[in-house]
């Protein structure tokens, strides 16, 4: 961006925060929207960011380039110890949603409600991070469908069959009285201080 002027940057954030990864509108809806005087204006400005590769045009309609959302992943690793220096050097911008696969349309996210699974760091309030699978493993954390009731533990079985383990010793365990499904494994967690 060090090639574009203060005022195409700012019309960069502006499309970013109306459009997201929405195709951008005709020239005369963004000269309406923006207050340009022309729509030759516009076109200017959007072919100053194609130049610089943010925005990519696809099938005659024209995007933000998606790798200009998320957050600058920085390649230094934080220590938990003492303070370090950091390098400085950002590699590229990343999602969340990327990381953990959200825009997957068999992932979901669901808010986490009590402290049944606190003992392995999901904590209330947090947003847990499921896909859909065939593929379950007993030890898997699940999304489970237990007598008709969504819950979050841990696939077990034993001796008398499976289970669901609390991570959270003030918790029994959960046998199907009727049935038990899985609906999803939990792939990630986040949450916000």
């Amino acid at each position: 961006m060090n090639n574009l002027t203060q005022k195409q940057k700012e019309f960069f954030e502006n499309l970013k925060d109306h459009y997201g990864l929405k195709a951008l509108s005709s020239y005369e809806k963004l000269k309406e929207k923006f207050g340009f005087k022309s729509k030759n204006s516009i076109k200017q400005y959007i072919e100053a960011l194609k130049k610089e590769e943010l925005l990519i045009q696809s099938d005659d309609k024209i995007y933000i380039n998606p790798n200009q959302f998320g957050a600058p992943l920085v390649l230094t690793s934080v220590k938990a110890g003492f303070a370090a220096i950091m390098d400085d050097k950002i590699e590229k911008r990343i999602s969340m949603d990327e990381i953990l696969e959200i825009n997957s349309p068999s992932t979901f996210v669901f808010k986490v409600s009590g402290d049944s699974m606190c003992d392995v760091g999901i904590l209330d309030g947090d947003f847990v991070i499921i896909k859909k699978t065939p593929n379950t493993n007993f030890g898997d954390i699940v999304l489970a469908i237990v007598d008709n009731e969504f819950t979050l533990k841990t696939y077990k079985k034993d001796e008398k069959g499976v289970y669901l383990k609390p991570e959270n010793s003030d918790y029994p365990i959960i046998r199907p009285k009727h049935s038990l499904s899985i609906f999803g494994v939990a792939i990630g967690i986040t949450r916000r201080f």
